[in-house]
């Protein structure tokens, strides 16, 4: 077993991991983890941009304002108010770096999106703010030596001791060997696990591992239950979703239902822009009264030229399913998109654990609330890759003897036994724990995500048992917490219980091993 040692280890190398690891750079040596190539993840397929008030007419305190709104009364208002005044600072550093950043002339090409009541999304290269912004910090990260780079390797295990981190345990795909990262500090940015549904706008890394291994070393976990289906993904049969940006509808595209009717005027002020939650649902609902599968997303009423030189890359991955993005009425459905809940952090990104860090999707600092406003998940990965790189920083030596931990063997014979149930419990989450919940489907859901766990809970080494034991965790704890909110709010919505109960305005908080709690929000 290979045992290496670093001052911090970072895993993922979505722009939180990226951000983490290039400032972690300036204070000693950073190892990142990644389970695919660094180029693969959340924020690089990323194509609406970034929120950030940088505009004359503009100002944190509102960008705050149209967050917390958003966020349906779960926002920490303390992580907000980092979020908007350092999120500014973060933006213009990279502008002054020379990200480039869309423009006309000399002044940034600032788009909006739902819930936002300014014009503050910057983006670059059109619809490619993901990869152009993950692509810049990757080249920044390339010339710093104190960085060193595992791609195909993933992590499994979170090593400590009373409650201090000491490491990592990671397989590693190309050696076929056992890694350890000896380390006092782990940053953990793995993303989001929208692939446990059938239908998402998320690669197919994105399945909550993050989530998993925090739970597992004892993490606080938080608001789990609101999962984000974005409104726009292009709805082919038997195809992947392909996502179709939110900007899109920035811009002025129309929602039309099966009869042609423009009907987020009589649902919403900001019709088509409303938040996402809103709109999802409201989507759903339409679904629902039709004998399609989909409603549609038009553009025919938009300036053609402007909108195909705008979203060149979506213009070109629609003609590569038959479709014209000025032309045609494009079939839509919504698609699980993004954790708002995660791992539960303080204002330093900081865990309940000694050590661990988390930023990015896999955490909740509690920027997010209920329901994220669009475009602030890159922000929060430039805000909180920084703060966790700076405290992690500061940690002395824990002191603690690593003791060499049993190896993981890739056990081949059970990939198949792994797919089967990762195809189950996609189907489960996706028919029970969907856009609309009930307390019967959610109890059914629980009593087969129980009775797969009895089979799993003691696995320790074996890779796909792991990831078997893993993902059931994770839909068993999505769907607790569901169970446990009786009321909708945001992004999850009960129809036994149709409205906001001020009861549950608090955070619903999961830890191993331990009685779930609720923590009121910081105001």
């Amino acid at each position: 077993m290979q045992v290496l040692e670093f001052d911090t280890v970072v895993i993922g190398s979505g722009l939180a991991g990226l951000s983490a690891a290039y400032h972690s750079s300036k204070f000693g040596s950073v190892a990142i983890v990644t389970k695919s190539q660094l180029d693969t993840s959340n924020s690089y397929y990323a194509q609406g941009g970034i929120a950030a008030a940088i505009a004359d007419n503009d100002s944190p305190e509102q960008h705050a304002h149209d967050t917390l709104v958003t966020g349906r009364g779960l926002c920490d208002h303390d992580a907000v108010d980092v979020l908007v005044k350092e999120g500014k600072e973060r933006v213009l550093e990279l502008v002054k770096m020379g990200m480039p950043f869309d423009k006309e002339g000399d002044n940034f090409i600032l788009g909006l999106e739902g819930g936002h009541t300014k014009r503050r999304i910057l983006h670059a290269g059109g619809d490619a703010t993901g990869k152009e912004l993950t692509c810049f910090k990757l080249d920044l990260i390339r010339k710093e030596k104190n960085v060193q780079a595992f791609e195909f390797v993933a992590a499994i295990k979170l090593l400590h001791k009373d409650n201090c981190m000491l490491g990592v345990q990671a397989y590693d795909f190309k050696t076929n060997k056992n890694i350890v990262f000896k380390t006092k500090a782990v940053i953990l940015a793995t993303g989001g696990l929208s692939r446990i549904f059938s239908r998402s706008t998320n690669p197919h890394t994105a399945t909550g591992d993050g989530i998993a291994m925090a739970y597992e070393a004892g993490a606080k976990l938080a608001d789990l239950e609101f999962i984000q289906f974005h409104p726009s993904a292009l709805y082919v049969p038997k195809k992947e979703a392909y996502l179709i940006s939110e900007a899109v509808r920035g811009e002025g595209a129309w929602l039309l239902n099966q009869k042609g009717d423009r009907f987020m005027k009589d649902i919403h002020p900001l019709a088509e822009l409303a938040p996402r939650d809103v709109v999802a649902y409201s989507i759903f609902r339409q679904i629902q009264k039709s004998d399609k599968k989909h409603i549609y997303l038009s553009l025919k009423h938009l300036d053609k030229e402007k909108i195909k030189n705008r979203f060149k890359n979506i213009d070109k991955h629609l003609q590569e399913y038959g479709f014209n993005l000025t032309e045609d009425l494009l079939p839509i459905s919504p698609a699980a998109h993004y954790m708002v809940g995660g791992v539960r952090t303080n204002l330093d990104a900081e865990t309940n654990i000694s050590g661990l860090f988390v930023c990015g999707e896999v955490a909740s600092t509690g920027v997010m609330g209920a329901n994220r406003l669009a475009s602030n998940s890159l922000l929060e990965c430039l805000v909180f890759g920084k703060r966790a790189s700076e405290k992690a920083a500061k940690l002395k030596d824990p002191h603690f003897t690593l003791e060499e931990p049993e190896p993981i063997i890739l056990d081949a014979d059970n990939e198949e036994l792994f797919l089967n149930y990762q195809n189950e419990l996609a189907t489960l989450m996706s028919e029970n724990l969907g856009i609309v919940r009930n307390k019967k489907s959610l109890e059914y859901a629980l009593a087969r995500f129980n009775e797969i766990l009895k089979q799993f809970s003691k696995e320790e080494n074996k890779y796909n048992l792991i990831k078997i034991k893993n993902a059931v965790n994770i839909c068993k704890l999505i769907a607790t917490a569901a169970l446990i909110r009786e009321e909708s709010r945001g992004g999850h919505i009960r129809e036994d219980f149709q409205k906001e109960n001020p009861d549950f305005k608090t955070h619903i908080i999961q830890q191993k091993d331990k009685k779930i709690h609720f923590e009121p929000i910081r105001n």
